[in-house]
């Protein structure tokens, strides 16, 4: 199991910058300080191929790891073509990419403290996105501010932390893509956290390979949340989608792969 988590860290220490600039005119940067984690963070912005043409107010998706979604030169084993793949939807919605914090990743994606891998500050990085991120982007931009119209996505410590923002910030956060959450780095945690989840309201889509890894805890943690989910909401609701890819593997083209049937299932 401790590949899912490894290999992750490994990639973004250790990238070299040999390959092109693949991002496209659509996305740019600034940097935003963060008070909150006592740093400042480069951000990656999409924005909607008539978003300068238009009036009209658009939805966000808040995403981890940004230095993997855009572009193949900063990103290690492959981008996730977001810019390319939102523009061939004709998506109308901006993404707000956020660069991980390289050797802070484990502790600011890792909800709660491991005795092993250390952790437990995902709170301050979601309380930066919360009250320092968001707020900015709310101010410049034209965007659909509540909870409905606001998705957290990530993979890995990425899905893992997109899984507990929806629970424990349901009134900033209505929706989430889980792409391979590292589950087991906080298992009883968050299988008591999913468990005390009465009224959850929001649209999850949760995807992971069936090879992730030497056995398969990726695929039975997965399903245990679901289940944990269904007890405590009536499956009718079609509030969960869950999506096992025979064959997938732990990585940027299991994720590239499965990102637009994720964008369009929640409503993009």
């Amino acid at each position: 199991m401790k590949l899912f988590f490894l290999i992750p860290l490994f990639l973004f220490l250790s990238k070299t910058n040999a390959q092109e600039r693949t991002a496209s005119k659509q996305v740019s940067a600034f940097t935003i300080e963060a008070p909150q984690l006592k740093t400042s963070r480069k951000i990656w912005l999409y924005l909607p191929k008539n978003y300068e043409t238009s009036t009209k107010k658009y939805p966000v998706i808040y995403m981890h790891d940004a230095q993997n979604l855009f572009d193949a030169k900063t990103s290690f084993a492959g981008e996730w073509n977001v810019d390319e793949k939102l523009d061939s939807l004709n998506a109308q919605v901006i993404v707000v990419g956020i660069e991980n914090g390289g050797e802070k990743r484990i502790d600011e994606l890792t909800p709660y403290k491991n005795a092993k891998y250390g952790g437990g500050e995902t709170d301050k990085y979601l309380e930066f996105i919360i009250n320092t991120l968001k707020p900015e982007i709310d101010k410049k931009y034209r965007t659909k501010p509540n909870a409905k119209n606001t998705t957290i996505m990530g993979s890995s410590l990425g899905g893992l932390t997109s899984f507990y923002a929806v629970i424990k910030y349901p009134e900033v956060f209505g929706k989430a893509g889980v792409f391979s959450p590292a589950f087991w780095i906080n298992r009883k945690e968050i299988n008591d956290l999913t468990s005390n989840s009465k009224k959850l309201k929001a649209k999850i889509y949760f995807l992971c390979g069936d090879s992730e890894g030497d056995d398969d805890s990726m695929v039975k943690d997965l399903n245990n949340i679901e289940l944990l989910l269904n007890t405590n909401r009536c499956y009718c609701l079609h509030l969960n989608k869950k999506v096992i890819v025979k064959g997938g593997h732990h990585n940027e083209k299991l994720w590239r792969d499965g990102f637009t049937n994720a964008v369009l299932w929640l409503g993009y």
